[in-house]
Formats: structure tokens, C-alpha cells, sequence
């Protein structure tokens, strides 16, 4: 019992589940929503139809749903021309008016209109102007006819609430929201007609007032002309005036200024005079020191050139010093190639030479027994020759090492010649002792081969004489080459000691530029200003040395000019000076008398001659007597 009551709880609940579920599944299908500015009417089985504004649930066939636009909408009233709007005064007025209308927001007032027009003709824009124009038209004529034109302007808020109170806000359901006046001016005249006496009243109403108003602004416009040329003639008679004031005051003027003017070119004739002489002045003055400065600058230049000139010959006899240096060291090793080469070939001539011997003491011992004594006292001679003559070599050369060392070390360029010819002495004595015991073996081989046996003892000797020779010229040799390495290693040293200071001032140049680079500006101005007076200094002591030698040169001249001029010294008072002067003159001018005169340079020619000389000395001393005796009167009355 209590299974059968559970399973028919269960159906009902399942039953109840999907008529939930239907039921919301046909409101969300038959649900229609209404947007905003319209309105939904849904005729149901009642007797009223229902109006929302928001949405319902319309179910076909049972339910009837119609929609109905109620925003506002515009309806306008144009009148124009004849049809124009006739005021209190009777003049007519062109007026556009705009009515703004829209269907009430209430059940009521949308069932009204829905019922007395319809949904679809109550949204009409042209059923509205059917049913409200009229109306509208009316309204706007009555409260027109209550107003002067003049008022539609003044007045125009009152003129539009006037309307609007006329025509009600309630209209059947519709309700005027507003209204606008977009256009409002007074009928053109020639749109009247004359006939209509409304008309004919406005046109007279029209032509009193713009007649009294033309007549106003005639008026206006004369008087306005009248001030003008007033203005004018008042404006020319103080232009003159002021005009008559400008010509007297610039006359003045003219005149003040021609008087001004003259003292001022008088004064400035006077200036220009001066101020030319100062400026001749100035101008002599400058050109006398530029000329100065040229001389100065001239010899400035003159001195860089010399300082330039001696600084190039100083690099250029460098340059030829490393060149003259490779060059020694470049022949240096083309002959030490040749010297080895000539010690190999040494070598192989010693060992023919040692065959050679091989084969001599072979024949030697035919006559040793023989000769044994007096070959070891030539021998033993010939030793002793030998080694005098190789010690007092070895002397010479060690002696010889040593000056030339110290020379080499006081002259490179001595040592680099020196070097090259002791090198070809060398050589040459290395040659010609080669030569020479080359020549003295072979004899001493010939002899040994035409007589063996008689001439063994003098073979030996010329052997022993040869070796001595041999040894000789090569102990030479070895101080040939003992000298010339002294002077490759003195040349060495030198070179190396110029790569040196050439590298140590090329690194201290490069330093110094490195430093000069890390200074600041102020840092490189104060090392460029030290360098600027170095070399100022450099130039005033070579200017100063300049003009020293020139002072001494001018003085030698002068000397030399006043070496052989005879210079007497006397001294008196003024009167004896004047003497002495008055002499010089009347002698210098009687010697210009005799010059110039043909007739006195023959006469004195033949004073000065024989005889004549004695006759012109006696008569010059009597001239002279009575002056010389007047001369110590006067000392005695002093």
C-alpha cells in the first residue's frame, strides 16, 4: 500500500516537473518584448485589451498583439505670401511653426487612440497632419491676431505659451510637448494684395512707418554729413595752421642749422686738419715700426732657416751615418764569406802541401845522416828567427789593436775607413804571403829534385824559410783580422748605441705625445705656452747672437775704416776752436780756388818746383810772423 502511495508521489512530482519545465519553455518562446517609444496592445478573451510598455507573453490564435509607435513626432505650419499670418496692426507675417506631438504614455490614452485610429494610423506621419493642422493652423492665427508684428518679435516666449495654452496639452490621447517658431519675418510687399482690406491696412501701416522712418534716417544722414564737413573744414583750418607753425619753425631751423652747420665745417675743417697730421703722424709712425717688425721678422725667419738648414744637415749626416754603417756591415760579411772561403781553399792547399812534404822527408832521409848536424843548426836558427819575428809581430799588432781601438772610439767615421782598409791590407798581405810561400816551396821542390842528395841541407833551409815566411804572413793575417774585428766590434758598439738613443728618442717622443694627449686643455695650453717660450728663448738668443756678430762686424769695419785716418786732438777756448775751424775752411776753400782755376794750379805747380818750393816757403813765413808776434803780445798783455 504505502509502494503504490511512493509511486504515485513520484508521477505527480514528474508530472508537475515537466509542466514547470513546459510552461517556462512556452513563456520564453511566446514571451515579446516591446522596445523604448512603443507600445504593446494584446487583445486577450476579456473584455479590455492590455497595453504594456515593457513586453507579455502573446499566445497565438488565443491572443491578438498590435504595436503602436508613440515618440514624438513634428508637425510643421508654414504660412507665406498671401497665406501669410495677419497681425493685431494688420500686417501679415511669414511664420513657420514647428509642433512637437507624441501619443500619451497611459493604458487609457493609447487605448483611446488605438481605438478611435488605429495602432498603424495613429503612428502616421501623415495622419497627424491631417488631424492637427487644422487645428494648429487655427490656434496660430488666433493668437496671432492678438499680437502687433511688432510683438511676434518682443514677445515671441509669450507668442509660443499663448499657442500652446490655446491649443491644450491633452488632444485626444496625444499630448503637445512643445512648440518652436524656426522662421518668422514681415510679407514682402508686393505679395499683398490691395484689394484685400486687410491687406490694403497693413500696406498703408507699412508705408507710415517706413516712410516716418526714411524720413528719420534722411535725417540722420544729413546730419551726419553736416558733422562730417564740419569735422573736415574744422580739421583743414587747423591742419593749415599747424602747417603755417611747421614752415616758420623748419625756417628757423633752416637757419639755426646754416649757422651751425658753417661753425661746425669751420671747426671740422680745423679737427681734419689736425687729425690728418695726427694721422700722417700715426701712419709715419706705424710704417716705421711695421718696417721694424719686418726687419725683426725677416731676421726671426732667417734664423728658423739657419736653425732648419743646420737641423736637416744634422738628420741627413745621420741618415748617411746608419747608411755608411750598413754598408760596413753589409761588406763586413762579404768578407768574412770570402775570408772563410779563402781559409777552406787554405786548408786544402796545406793538406797538398803536407803531401808534399810527406814525399820531401821521404827523400830527406837519403841525406840526414849527413847533414843532421848542420840541418839542426840551420833549423834550430831558423826557430829562433822565427819566433823573434812572431813575437815582435804579436807586439807590434797588440799596440796597433789599441790605437786603433781609442781611435775608433775617438773618430766612427776613421774607424769605418780605417776598418775597410785594414780589412784590403789584410787581405793583400794574406794574398801575397801565400803567394810568396807557394813560390819559395816550389823552388825548394825543384832544387830537391834536380840534386837530392848535394842540396838536402840548403832544401831545408829554404823550407824552414818558407814555413817561417808562411807562418809570418799568417800571424799578419790573424792581426789584420784582429784589427778589423776591433773595428766591427767598435763599429757595432757605436751603431748599436745610435739604435739605442735613436730608440730612446723616438720612445720619448712617442711618450710625450702620449702625455700630451692625457693632458687636459688647460694642462696643453700651459705645456704649448712652455714650448712657445722655449723657442722664443732659442730665437732671442740666436737674434741676440745675430746682433752680436753683426756689432762686431760693424766695429771691425769701422776700425779698419778708421785705422788709417790721422785724428789730431786739441783744446782752447772758444775763440781758438773758431781759429782753427776758420783755417780748415779758408784751406779747403783756396784748395777748391786752385782745383777750379786753371792760371793758380799752373802757378803753384811752379812755386812747388826747384826753387820755387824755397821762394813760397819764405814768403808763407813772413805771412805767418806778424801773426805769431801778435799773437804773443796779446798772451803777454793777458
Amino acid at each position: 500500500m504505502s509502494g503504490n502511495l511512493a509511486g504515485i508521489v513520484a508521477i505527480v512530482v514528474v508530472i508537475a516537473v515537466v509542466i514547470v519545465i513546459a510552461t517556462v519553455v512556452a513563456i520564453a518562446k511566446f514571451y515579446r518584448k516591446v522596445e523604448q517609444g512603443k507600445a504593446l496592445i494584446v487583445n486577450k478573451m476579456g473584455k479590455d485589451p492590455e497595453v504594456t510598455f515593457t513586453g507579455s507573453v502573446v499566445i497565438p490564435i488565443i491572443h491578438k498583439a498590435e504595436v503602436m509607435d508613440i515618440s514624438v513626432k513634428t508637425i510643421e505650419i508654414d504660412r507665406r505670401g498671401k497665406e501669410g499670418l495677419i497681425c493685431r496692426d494688420n500686417i501679415r507675417a511669414d511664420i513657420k511653426v514647428t509642433f512637437f506631438v507624441r501619443v500619451n504614455k497611459t493604458s487609457e490614452d493609447v487605448i483611446k487612440v488605438a481605438q478611435s485610429i488605429g495602432c498603424a494610423r495613429g503612428s502616421d506621419q501623415g495622419t497627424l497632419e491631417e488631424l492637427f493642422s487644422a487645428k494648429f493652423s487655427e490656434g496660430l492665427k488666433t493668437v496671432g491676431k492678438q499680437l502687433d508684428f511688432v510683438d511676434l518679435y518682443t514677445k515671441r516666449n509669450e507668442f509660443r505659451d499663448a499657442i500652446i495654452e490655446l491649443i491644450g496639452r491633452d488632444l485626444n490621447g496625444y499630448v503637445l510637448e512643445d512648440a518652436a517658431i524656426d522662421y518668422l519675418e514681415q510679407t514682402p510687399v508686393t505679395s499683398l494684395d490691395p484689394k484685400n482690406i486687410l491687406d490694403a491696412q497693413g500696406i498703408r501701416k507699412i508705408t507710415e512707418l517706413t516712410a516716418v522712418e526714411a524720413v528719420r534716417t534722411n535725417e540722420y544722414e544729413n546730419t551726419e554729413r553736416k558733422q562730417i564737413k564740419k569735422q573736415d573744414v574744422e580739421a583743414a583750418e587747423a591742419i593749415l595752421e599747424l602747417e603755417r607753425q611747421q614752415a616758420d619753425a623748419e625756417a628757423k631751423q633752416q637757419r639755426e642749422i646754416s649757422s651751425v652747420q658753417a661753425r661746425e665745417q669751420a671747426e671740422l675743417a680745423s679737427i681734419q686738419a689736425q687729425e690728418l697730421l695726427r694721422s700722417e703722424m700715426a701712419r709715419i709712425k706705424t710704417a716705421e715700426e711695421v718696417s721694424i717688425a719686418e726687419e725683426n721678422k725677416q731676421r726671426q725667419v732667417e734664423v728658423a732657416q739657419r736653425n732648419r738648414t743646420r737641423v736637416i744637415a744634422i738628420e741627413d749626416e745621420r741618415v748617411k751615418k746608419d747608411r755608411d754603417l750598413e754598408a760596413v756591415g753589409r761588406e763586413r760579411a762579404v768578407e768574412l764569406t770570402r775570408i772563410e772561403k779563402e781559409k777552406a781553399l787554405e786548408v786544402e792547399r796545406r793538406a797538398i802541401q803536407e803531401v808534399i812534404r810527406d814525399r820531401v822527408s821521404v827523400e830527406r832521409t837519403v841525406a840526414e845522416e849527413e847533414e843532421k848536424i848542420k840541418g839542426l843548426r840551420t833549423i834550430e836558427e831558423a826557430r829562433r828567427t822565427k819566433d823573434a819575428a812572431i813575437i815582435i809581430a804579436e807586439g807590434e799588432a797588440q799596440e796597433k789593436l789599441v790605437k786603433d781601438i781609442k781611435a775608433a772610439e775617438a773618430a766612427e767615421q776613421a774607424a769605418k775607413f780605417l776598418g775597410k782598409e785594414r780589412i784590403l791590407q789584410a787581405e793583400a798581405a794574406l794574398e801575397s804571403a801565400d803567394r810568396e810561400a807557394r813560390a819559395k816551396i816550389r823552388m825548394a821542390e825543384g832544387v830537391e829534385a834536380e840534386a837530392a842528395a848535394p842540396g838536402l841541407a840548403e832544401a831545408k833551409v829554404k823550407e824552414a824559410d818558407a814555413v817561417a815566411t808562411e807562418k809570418l804572413g799568417l800571424a799578419q793575417v790573424r792581426v789584420r783580422e784582429s784589427e778589423a774585428a776591433a773595428i766591427e766590434k767598435v763599429g757595432a758598439a757605436e751603431a748599436k748605441v745610435l739604435r739605442e738613443k735613436a730608440a730612446a728618442e723616438a720612445g720619448g717622443i712617442e711618450m710625450k705625445a702620449d702625455a700630451m694627449k692625457k693632458l687636459d686643455e688647460k694642462s696643453r695650453a700651459h705645456e704649448e705656452f712652455r714650448l712657445r717660450l722655449d723657442l722664443d728663448r732659442l730665437l732671442g738668443a740666436e737674434a741676440i747672437r745675430v746682433d752680436e756678430s753683426v756689432a762686431k762686424a760693424k766695429a771691425a769695419i769701422l776700425g779698419e775704416a778708421l785705422k788709417a785716418a790721422k785724428i789730431d786732438i786739441v783744446g782752447g777756448d772758444g775763440a781758438f776752436l773758431e781759429r782753427i775751424v776758420n783755417s780748415v775752411g779758408i784751406g779747403k776753400s783756396v784748395d777748391e780756388l786752385i782745383g777750379r782755376s786753371s792760371n793758380l794750379s799752373a802757378l803753384v805747380e811752379r812755386f812747388t818746383r826747384g826753387d820755387g818750393a824755397a821762394k813760397l816757403s819764405g814768403v808763407l813765413s813772413d805771412l805767418l810772423e806778424p801773426e805769431d808776434k801778435g799773437s804773443k803780445g796779446r798772451s803777454k798783455a793777458d
